[in-house]
């Protein structure tokens, strides 16, 4: 089953990743994905390389507005 990509404002925002991150893993918990949210949380805290390959993580879980 595709599970469902909340919709997240990524842009005009604070770049701060964990702002970021913050706001990614809210908006999966409030569509009702809380192991999803700690997914992406685990898997940006560990894989992320930089900046933007974090995005690119980010991304892959939730649509940007």
């Amino acid at each position: 089953m595709d599970r469902v990509k909340p919709t997240v404002q990524l842009t005009g925002t604070d770049s701060n990743v964990f702002m970021l991150l913050g706001r990614c893993t809210q908006a999966l918990k409030r569509s009702g994905q809380p192991e999803v949210a700690q997914e992406l949380k685990d898997k940006v805290m560990k894989e992320a390389r930089d900046f933007d390959h974090a995005l690119q993580i980010m991304m892959s879980y939730v649509d940007a507005e």
